[in-house]
């Protein structure tokens, strides 16, 4: 049976910091970003199977903004292709090989869109 990997909310919260001004309760990351405009953006489209038993999907990353935001564009992906996927660790996650319709609509939306890999 495998360990589950302990995290900071299972010791209590407790954080260690050698900064003076260090405040815990401040994720200034999350707070103080901003959605750069699509004509900003640099995004790639991948494709990929490892990992996920042979299934292949379309993986969207280097999106540049607030997760709300994010995961809004990931539901419009899903939506335009009609497929499922999910968004994790600032990816978009997309069901299937879609990455050229995918990539006409972000160009489509004004996005700069890099196919990547094969």
């Amino acid at each position: 049976m495998a360990k589950k990997k302990l995290g900071l909310e299972d010791l209590g919260g407790f954080v260690f910091s050698t900064d003076n001004n260090f405040d815990p309760n401040l994720n200034s990351e999350d707070e103080n970003r901003e959605t750069l405009k699509p004509s900003d953006q640099r995004l790639e489209a991948h494709y990929s199977s490892k990992g996920r038993g042979g299934k292949t999907v379309t993986v969207i990353k280097g999106f540049e903004g607030t997760p709300e935001d994010l995961t809004d564009l990931g539901k419009e992906l899903k939506k335009k292709c009609g497929v499922g996927g999910s968004v994790k660790d600032g990816e978009i996650i997309i069901q299937g090989d879609v990455r050229d319709k995918i990539i006409d609509h972000l160009r489509e939306k004004g996005f700069n869109v890099k196919r990547v890999g094969g």
